[in-house]
């Protein structure tokens, strides 16, 4: 079974950064998109970064030119490149990893940012 495992999360002042990373167990092939989900407490999972089987990544508009979603096909890694946080970025990151037949969950990064 194939395992997701999401690292780099951490305590950050308002303003600063983070990358994080989310590394695959094994090779996945045929993926059809990645993307970082994130669960503030209180609040439902939601997806906020995406990028498609072609590289094209889309963001909603509260993390629009602050974070970038990057990947490495050959180790089958995701990155989230966080700038600019703020404290209401504070959540669990998880990531999602999509092929035509399977969806992998990681068991999630905690992300704390300060003001």
């Amino acid at each position: 079974q194939v395992q997701l495992a999401e690292s780099g999360g951490g305590l950050v002042q308002a303003g600063g950064s983070l990358r994080l990373s989310c590394a695959a167990s094994e090779s996945i092939f045929n993926i059809k998109t990645a993307g970082w989900y994130r669960q503030a407490p209180g609040n439902e999972r939601e997806l906020f970064a995406r990028i498609s089987r072609e590289g094209t990544a889309n963001y909603v508009d509260p993390v629009k030119g602050r974070f970038t979603i990057s990947r490495d096909v050959a180790k089958t890694t995701v990155y989230l490149q966080m700038n600019s946080l703020l404290p209401e970025d504070t959540a669990l990151y998880y990531c999602n990893i999509v092929t035509f037949s399977a969806n992998y969950w990681g068991k999630g990064t905690l992300v704390t940012v300060s003001s």
